[in-house]
């Protein structure tokens, strides 16, 4: 894995040549092995470009790089255990990267060891070069000086719509949607009687677009009115079946986590969540058909209602055939011409067209790209990430298509060219982040910030040690912006991504010799572990132990770098991790790992500790010898009490995790964690006149803070030794009261409402801040700085999201807050007292000062109100697009929202809809309500409610079959031009109302 190397070589570099900057004389003699060293990095590092595009289809070169590759990692090796005996003598000497190396190299035992090791290294760095002459390499330096310089800017594409639109062209995928929704939606019987269900397969190769022809069709607006019940699942090659269920269940139901329980009690829960419902379920990228012969179709099959269907993608005809699918299978075939050179275009302007006319003139030699991807999509659109790299002149986009790449013969079957092209135009320093990726298992969440803190361990993000993360996430949009990795929609900022599999497949052939993926439906996963060592593991294994993997089967891979574990193992007496000493990277989540815990001091080298949902109690007070720990992350440790005693000499902490943890108080000493940059989960407590808080006064770096039993702090000076507003870097912020339960005033006495308001008063953030969380506040009053009025400077004047949560005697929101410059998402949720949402000195506005007071707003606001019984009134939000409004009973004014364009009401005690319906006018209603409500809807013209909805273009409405605990079961859809009103209630008003309504839509056709 050359790549890895020439970033690698680079880092190495860096340090001998601040080394050679300092006092070389005093090296005791070593100096001269260090300058050899160095300068035989410099003359491989020259060939490295060229024998990374060989290593991937040349065998012999592949042996030449591992050989190199070795003892490379031996050379990091030796470095860090320069640094930490320098580290042992001098614990209090604030230490660079490299006069540690010199305080070894001036002490005489420590330079001959270290000596004769480098001299040992420069023997095996003579040999792999001498026999690289064998291979030709061309000196390819200029290579990355070739390439597009990353920046930022191109890569800001903060899209969340729910399709990927630059992903979909042409009127083939157009007219393939409205052919396939037709035969979803067509009334027909299944083959067998017994059977309600229809399946219908797309078929074909990988990166085709079979995954975005079923989103069009799921998200098909037909399709959404026909069936009551639309689940999509993506089904991999490792997804085993309770999980399989599992996230069934969760679609099915709404919930956001299925319980964890067995196989045959799952099936039990699916089949009652579904039972009698009309259902689509979308079978995504299927591998075998027994993920629904043995695992979906028992609970689905005799449960469902007539009309249900099943869609399928996969790549092969017998997955098609084995799930007994109609014939014939929809064959997904590759884009024409126009479609194509449409597909390249979107994918290099974005959603810009700034450029188009610069790229319509490149149109030929784009043309002439597209033909080299034999019209498969996923092959354009990592294309035109590459292209969107490039300036737009014909002299780089001919390079692209010129390249050599393109006519490279017996290419693996596990290559794509242009991922391959792709690839190899990335900057050396992207390369090794794009190959580690690919070993995150799929279906696993992994968030940016513990992918960043990943690569920033390994060391493939080095540079100023104040902007590690910032480049580290630079690297990541990169990726992003050249559709090598694609954002999930359900998460924000694109905290989470997937990689395509054909994306995925080449990144793992290419980093075959140093990787290695074992995952728990793979068979023969046992045998694959032994045969060969490696440098990464990937390993996911089934919930239960009784599956035979044992710890003892890792231990022959004792040169990892990182171990990625999820799921348990199983541990005998005696199993340690001493075996990895070489280990940068410990990630075992939902696993067991305290047996393993006491072992954790023998790894020198660790950077990255993550032991999320594991059943450890503790770390070993002898984990402050680990002095590289750069990210400890406990979130979810229920048994996990206390911290270590000296945690606070970790000085190169930057990552902490402490949420969902039993630990509610920490040791004295913690603000030695100057680096810190993550704090999650932080226990304010007292004791005597000391408070925690103060120990994160000197943790000036943070950029993301959780504070949690805030009711515990007495006192406000308490509170201001925090320094919260000093902290120029802090973008998100949490500060959590604990709740507190009581349902009336005289549960928090009048006092310790005060004490709550001083204390907070005194938090007060700085204006940087992005994100701000209040939760369980208890106090009537919300802090004095939350407070604004134009044309003073807002105090959050870059703050995008507030979310408050459970406030029992909050009676007001502050002035200005609604209205603050950069707010794009308000969430108030249980907060009983609170009786207006809006400025109510925008009341007496005519449309001409609404629309200035539009103007003077910024972005587009969302507002979710969720268990509010007093709210009474929302009004005079100009801004507002999206409200949705949950348990409000109360509410009865809802007005001067110009702009609003979704509203969402849930309530299932409403008798009648709410009046205030009829003064707005949003594009979209949906309502969730009791049966009794929705049958009136149900009877259409005739219906006392229709007044109040009909305006409105599109309505949705839902209700629950109370009786079968069957979410959404009952329904009523209407849109109002074209016309359509339908719905499943039975009964003679609403059989006669849909009768009506269908020949009142018949009629109205007619007229045109």
């Amino acid at each position: 894995m050359a790549a890895v190397l020439e970033a690698l070589a680079s880092y190495i570099q860096n340090m001998v040549l601040e080394m050679a900057k300092e006092e070389v004389h005093l090296l005791l003699g070593v100096p001269d092995k260090i300058k050899k060293m160095d300068i035989k990095l410099g003359d491989l590092k020259r060939f490295l470009a060229d024998a990374d595009k060989r290593n991937i289809t040349d065998e012999s070169v592949r042996s030449w790089v591992k050989e190199l590759r070795n003892a490379m990692y031996d050379v990091t090796n030796i470095l860090d255990l320069c640094q930490i005996k320098a580290m042992e003598k001098s614990p209090s000497q604030h230490l660079g990267c490299f006069n540690p190396l010199l305080f070894c190299m001036r002490n005489p035992l420590h330079a001959h060891d270290i000596g004769s090791r480098i001299k040992s290294l420069n023997d095996r760095l003579d040999d792999i070069e001498k026999r690289s002459k064998t291979f030709n390499f061309v000196n390819l330096a200029s290579y990355d000086d070739g390439r597009q310089k990353m920046e930022s800017s191109c890569c800001s594409r903060r899209e969340t719509t729910g399709e990927d639109e630059l992903g979909v062209v042409g009127e083939k995928i157009e007219e393939d949607t409205r052919n396939l929704v037709e035969l979803l939606t067509r009334k027909e019987k299944a083959i067998h009687e017994h059977n309600n269900i229809l399946i219908f397969a797309i078929v074909g190769v990988g990166g085709i677009g079979k995954t975005t022809l079923a989103k069009k069709i799921f998200n098909n607006e037909i399709t959404k009115q026909e069936f009551e019940k639309r689940i999509w699942l993506s089904v991999n090659q490792e997804i085993s079946d309770v999980d399989l269920l599992e996230r069934a269940i969760t679609e099915a139901r709404g919930d956001h986590q299925a319980p964890k329980t067995t196989k045959a009690s799952l099936e039990r829960t699916l089949k009652e969540a579904l039972e009698g419902c009309k259902t689509l379920l979308v079978m995504d990228d299927v591998w075998n058909h027994q993920a629904w012969e043995k695992v979906l179709e028992p609970p689905l099959i005799n449960s469902l209602a007539s009309g249900s269907r099943v869609l399928v993608t996969t790549r092969h005809d017998m997955v098609a055939r084995g799930m007994m699918a109609k014939v014939p299978y929809h064959q997904v075939v590759k884009l024409e011409p126009e479609d194509a050179w449409s597909l390249l275009k979107k994918q290099v302007v974005g959603n810009g067209n700034n450029d188009e006319q610069k790229i319509d003139m490149l149109r030929d030699i784009g043309m002439g790209i597209i033909a080299k991807c034999d019209g498969l999509p996923l092959a354009i659109k990592v294309m035109g990430g590459l292209l969107r790299q490039k300036k737009k002149v014909r002299r780089d986009w001919e390079k692209v298509l010129n390249d050599s790449i393109w006519s490279v013969s017996q290419m693996p079957e596990e290559l794509n060219y242009a991922v391959y092209l792709s690839y190899q135009d990335l900057h050396s320093n992207l390369k090794p982040c794009f190959l580690h990726y690919a070993l995150l298992p799929k279906g696993i969440v992994f968030w940016m910030d513990s992918i960043v803190n990943m690569w920033i361990s390994e060391g493939f993000v080095h540079g100023n040690s104040c902007d590690l993360e910032v480049l580290g996430k630079e690297y990541y949009e990169q990726l992003i912006a050249r559709n090598l990795i694609e954002p999930n929609k359900r998460f924000t900022d694109h905290a989470v991504c997937n990689m395509h599999d054909v994306v995925r497949s080449f990144a793992q052939y290419v980093a075959r010799d140093e990787a290695l993926i074992a995952h728990k439906s793979e068979d023969g996963r046992t045998n694959k572990l032994h045969s060969q060592s490696v440098i990464r593991l990937s390993l996911e294994t089934e919930e239960s132990e009784s599956n035979g993997l044992g710890w003892g089967s890792l231990e022959g891979h004792m040169s990892l770098r990182t171990l990625i574990l999820v799921g348990r193992i199983n541990i005998n007496p005696g199993d340690s991790l001493l075996c990895f000493s070489c280990l940068r990277i410990l990630h075992i989540e939902d696993g067991n790992f305290d047996a393993l815990s006491g072992s954790l001091v023998q790894l020198k080298h660790l950077r990255y500790l993550s032991i999320k949902g594991s059943d450890t109690s503790r770390l070993p007070e002898s984990i402050v010898k680990i002095k590289f720990l750069q990210h400890i992350d406990l979130a979810f440790c229920e048994n996990f009490v206390k911290l270590p005693s000296g945690i606070g000499k970790l000085q190169q902490l930057r990552f902490l995790g402490l949420n969902d943890t039993g630990i509610n108080s920490i040791p004295k000493g913690f603000s030695g964690l100057t680096n810190l940059r993550n704090l999650y989960g932080f226990p304010a407590h007292m004791d005597g006149d000391w408070c925690s808080l103060e120990e994160i006064g000197a943790l000036g770096q943070l950029t993301r803070l959780e504070i949690c039993g805030l009711k515990n702090v007495s006192s406000s000076p308490s509170a201001i030794k925090a320094r919260l507003g000093e902290k120029v870097r802090l973008s998100y912020l949490i500060l959590n009261c604990t709740r507190r339960h009581g349902g009336d005033h005289r549960s928090v006495k009048e006092e310790e409402q005060q004490q709550i308001e001083r204390v907070f008063d005194e938090l007060c953030p700085p204006p940087c801040l992005e994100h701000l969380v209040i939760d369980g506040y208890f106090s009537q009053r919300l802090p004095r700085w939350m407070t604004w009025a134009p044309p003073i400077a807002p105090p959050l004047g870059s703050l995008r999201i507030l979310t408050m949560e459970d406030l029992p005697y909050c009676t007001e929101l502050p002035d200005g807050l609604s209205q603050l410059p950069s707010l794009e998402l308000l969430q108030i949720i249980n907060a009983p007292t609170i009786k207006s949402i809006g400025p109510e000195s925008l009341v007496v506005l005519d449309h001409h000062e609404q629309a200035s007071a539009t103007e003077k707003l910024g972005s587009d606001l969302e507002i979710e109100l969720r268990g509010c019984p007093g709210l009474q009134r929302i009004s005079n939000l100009p801004k507002l697009r999206n409200l949705i409004v949950i348990s409000c009973p109360k509410l009865k004014a809802v007005e001067v929202l110009p702009a609003l364009q979704r509203l969402s009401l849930e309530d299932y005690d409403l008798e009648t809809l709410p009046g205030y319906l009829l003064d707005v006018n949003p594009r979209h209603l949906h309502l969730a309500c009791n049966i009794s409500l929705l049958t009136s809807i149900a009877k259409g013209k005739s219906s006392l409610e229709w007044q109040k909805f009909s305006h409105i273009k599109h309505v949705k409405a839902y209700a629950d079959d109370d009786g079968n605990n069957i979410k959404m079961k009952w329904y009523v859809k209407y849109t109002g031009d074209p016309f359509y009103f339908r719905t499943n209630i039975i009964g003679p008003s609403a059989d006669a109302a849909s009768k009506e309504m269908e020949q009142v839509s018949t009629d109205e056709m007619g007229d045109e």
